[in-house]
């Protein structure tokens, strides 16, 4: 692969199929769409963790999130082990970062970025802690938000996008073609359409709220009632603050609202792209760090297996990328992590080396041990099965190509036992499930303790979402 320079866009909390080139019948996202037009679009990425500090973390490093013990939202990467701006700027390229991090973000630590313009990073260099409290099943005290913020407006969330954009529209047109030869790589960072649920008004005008369907099981008798889902509706609240059909719609219009706006941000970094020069000589990249549940199965934010959470979107456009094509190949981000080491010339990150356009049917990981979670969650995706593990619960197995919603749970059915088997056999194949489970228990029991233990933790309280830099977290 020609070294090159690589754009990398990546939202946060961006539903897999929330695309208009993805089929959704309401989303507007076209500058998204013509990027797919021009490039590839991947249908069946993951995410290496369902939350937000693990899954950047393992994007960072590609590696999987026990391999570098970044089990949850207060164990952020502090630049060790090396990451894929660790081997771009060892190669002599620039490595430059504008927007969300999710690090830990102190003074010491070295991630390795020739410069981080405005990044945001976990709350004080601590994060969420009462993530680390997973005996437990306490209430989070900002769950209304989830509700109480959705609707038209503009958050400090949207601002910090806008700045986002602005700054790296600025970089593009004014500093990127100075740098001659030497590819560069930039990392957009955005934060919507993470909650809260406020969108621009002309991004959520784009929605009647007549036309948005209710969420897939979402009636209460429709709902699996699977004991991890119930642990994290006991943490994670969200869903008793909504109480009526059109709160649950201008919630929806919200979020969509926020893809529509993260799309025109995509539109105006294109359009810099192109006015400076650099599209016959630049690779793009767009994903999301993890997905959203939007209400399924009563279920909001992201925290668990189901496609909705820990499925993303991903397309690669640029001028050696087939354009106009669909690969449906089960991929990982920690893939996407490698490609863009490879793509600016550097050698990967070890670990297997898969490479993202290749054919290779590897089964693709993803775990949870984060807030809301008693019990350890794992992911394997291999050929048409998603194998559901969890470490004091019963497992799930669903058939992806004749039930793409996870409707029907084939896990007891004895007429799929090998295929259980084989995915069973999958995961041990990565892990050790009970072992790592106890790993990341220790691991945060460890850092609770540091902090001066539960009740300390609980008395600081809960900030609902990371602030942007220069706004102080609210704590509730």
């Amino acid at each position: 692969m020609k070294p090159m320079n690589t754009l990398v866009i990546m939202a946060d909390e961006h539903h897999r199929d929330l695309l208009g080139c993805a089929g959704h019948p309401l989303v507007k996202t076209p500058h998204l769409d013509a990027l797919a037009a021009r490039g590839t679009r991947f249908t069946n990425t993951y995410t290496p963790s369902p939350i937000c500090v693990p899954a950047r973390s393992a994007f960072a490093t590609g590696k999987d999130v026990h391999q570098i013990d970044a089990w949850c939202n207060a164990l952020a990467y502090d630049g060790a082990p090396e990451s894929w701006h660790h081997r771009l700027r060892a190669a002599g390229h620039h490595v430059r970062s504008i927007g969300k991090l999710h690090f830990r973000g102190t003074e010491t630590d070295d991630v390795r970025f020739s410069e981080s313009e405005i990044p945001m990073n976990i709350v004080g260099g601590v994060g969420d802690a009462l993530g680390l409290l997973r005996d437990r099943s306490e209430s989070r005290g900002a769950a209304d938000k989830m509700v109480r913020l959705a609707g038209p407006g503009e958050s400090v969330y949207t601002a910090y996008d806008r700045e986002i954009s602005l700054r790296s529209q600025d970089w593009l047109r004014s500093q990127a073609p100075s740098l001659g030869d030497q590819p560069w790589t930039l990392f957009v960072s955005f934060v919507s359409p993470h909650f809260p649920l406020t969108a621009p008004q002309e991004f959520y005008d784009l929605y009647d709220h007549v036309r948005i369907a209710m969420p897939r099981r979402y009636a209460e008798a429709e709902r699996p009632r699977h004991p991890y889902l119930e642990d994290y509706r006991s943490a994670f609240a969200y869903d008793t603050h909504f109480k009526s059909e059109a709160d649950v719609k201008r919630a929806l219009a919200g979020y969509m609202g926020l893809v529509s706006f993260i799309d025109a941000q995509v539109g105006a970094l294109m359009a810099a792209v192109s006015e400076a020069g650099l599209l016959e000589s630049t690779r793009v990249i767009y994903t999301s760090d993890h997905g959203d549940n939007m209400g399924a199965r009563g279920l909001w934010g992201k925290s668990n297996m189901y496609e909705d959470s820990v499925a993303v979107p991903l397309i690669v456009a640029g001028p050696d990328v087939a354009q106009g094509q669909i690969e449906p190949t089960p991929k990982s981000l920690t893939d996407v992590s490698r490609y863009i080491a490879q793509a600016g010339g550097a050698s990967g990150l070890g670990f297997g080396e898969r490479v993202l356009f290749s054919k290779d049917a590897t089964p693709v990981l993803s775990q949870y041990h984060a807030t809301g979670s008693r019990s350890a969650a794992y992911m394997i995706r291999m050929g048409r099965w998603k194998y559901m593990h969890y470490a004091l619960y019963p497992a799930q197995l669903f058939d992806l190509e004749t039930d793409p919603f996870e409707q029907v749970d084939l896990a007891d059915d004895p007429t799929f036992a090998e295929d259980l088997a084989r995915c069973h056999a999958a995961l041990l194949a990565k892990l050790d499930p009970d072992l790592t489970h106890q790993a990341a228990l220790a691991a945060q029991a460890k850092r609770a303790e540091e902090l001066g233990g539960a009740q300390a933790i609980i008395a600081r309280g809960d900030f609902g979402f990371s602030p942007p830099p220069g706004v102080k977290a609210t704590f509730s």
